[in-house]
């Protein structure tokens, strides 16, 4: 296990400095980038949660489930976006049913991290929460973001219905064109037929160690740029959904 944080550590210093990653991969164990122990899974409600969960259903919340590399990353963005009111994250894509971190990570059972993002569409539209997962993860990459490596942390779209497909078709057709990147998108965009909660130490992960080397390295220079680049889309300058202490 020493030998694993000292990998971790490493891989995320010199990605964090630009220089080539060592392989920080150990498909014996099913071990990747990211440190994880098997734990009890949390509830949705025990999740990243702004509004009781009576309150959020009369608000007819709508949901997105993405993923775009580790959903660490991704939950420490979207929960501070305004119209956002809960994200829970957890894995889909694959047949096993109720995987846990570790299988998923052995890459075997098909599935991605992902989040799933509950949000007012009064307040948000799907489409700019397409935009905000775009503007935070390279969607360029095969199975790969920064220094996580497996398909676990592929580029994906999971929808729900036929406007949801057609919104994510649309929005990489328009990014196409105007040729953001560097090389063709390759995220897939497939219906979401199921969702498993991840367990509870995988959640609001940033939130809880934002003192963690992989979060100091990966995440906080995504919330940053969030700060700078969208401050008119955050729902408070200080503290994200499910955060009334005001941690970062």
């Amino acid at each position: 296990m020493e030998h694993r944080r000292e990998l971790i550590t490493e891989n995320a210093r010199r990605f964090a400095q630009g220089l080539p990653l060592r392989n920080v991969v150990d498909k014996a164990v099913g071990y990747s980038a990211k440190p994880g122990n098997r734990g009890g899974r949390p509830s949705v409600q025990s999740a990243s949660t702004h509004l009781p969960e009576e309150t959020m259903s009369r608000k007819q919340l709508e949901t997105a489930t993405l993923a775009g590399g580790c959903y660490w990353c991704r939950v420490a963005v979207f929960e501070r976006l305004a119209g956002v009111e809960r994200v829970v994250s957890g894995y889909s894509g694959g047949p096993a049913p109720n995987p846990t971190y570790e299988d998923v990570c052995s890459g075997t059972t098909g599935h991605a991290e992902v989040v799933q993002i509950s949000f007012d569409p009064g307040v948000t539209s799907y489409r700019e929460l397409l935009e905000i997962f775009f503007a935070f993860h390279d969607p360029t990459t095969l199975n790969r973001q920064g220094p996580d490596v497996g398909t676990q942390y592929r580029s994906a779209i999971f929808y729900e219905n036929q406007a949801q497909a057609e919104t994510a078709r649309d929005v990489i057709a328009g990014l196409e064109a105007k040729r953001l990147f560097g090389a063709p998108i390759i995220t897939e965009v497939t219906p979401l037929a199921a969702f498993y909660p991840a367990e509870a130490h995988h959640q609001q992960y940033f939130q809880r160690h934002p003192e963690r080397m992989y979060c100091q390295a990966m995440i906080a220079p995504k919330v940053a740029k969030l700060r700078k680049a969208y401050s008119s889309r955050l729902r408070d300058p200080v503290s994200p959904a499910g955060s009334p202490s005001g941690r970062p």
